[in-house]
């Protein structure tokens, strides 16, 4: 089993890793959209959504393995009227629709929109 990190994604802000890799399989953690580099969180669903896609892909990377791998995505939104918006940017990465689950919960870390979170597999 190996430990995922990379300063390409925001590092974690509690106890767990990025991401992990085991048995072929690549879990990363839950990507809420905070830019690695600056800290900041964009404006609006459709940035959002982008900056998540962008960490995840950030943390497949450095597994080794790309977006087209990704078998299984859960997806967070703070508000179901999201959804449409959200959906138009997640599209645009997880092109081989892998499955999903999407749902909406209370409340995000620091007040975010959206979160996502990724398993693919190696090979």
């Amino acid at each position: 089993m190996n430990i995922l990190a990379t300063k390409n994604a925001p590092g974690a802000i509690g106890p767990y890793s990025q991401g992990y890799e085991a048995n072929g399989l690549v879990f990363t953690s839950g990507q809420i959209p905070v830019d690695p580099a600056t800290g900041d969180i964009p404006a609006g669903i459709a940035a959002q959504a982008e900056q998540s896609c962008k960490n995840v892909g950030a943390i497949l990377e450095a597994a080794g393995v790309g977006y087209d791998q990704v078998v299984k995505t859960t997806c967070f939104l703070a508000d179901m009227g999201d959804f449409a918006a959200f959906n138009e940017v997640y599209a645009r990465y997880f092109v081989s629709k892998p499955a999903r689950s999407c749902v909406a919960v209370k409340d995000l870390p620091k007040g975010v929109l959206c979160e996502v979170e990724a398993i693919a597999v190696k090979g």
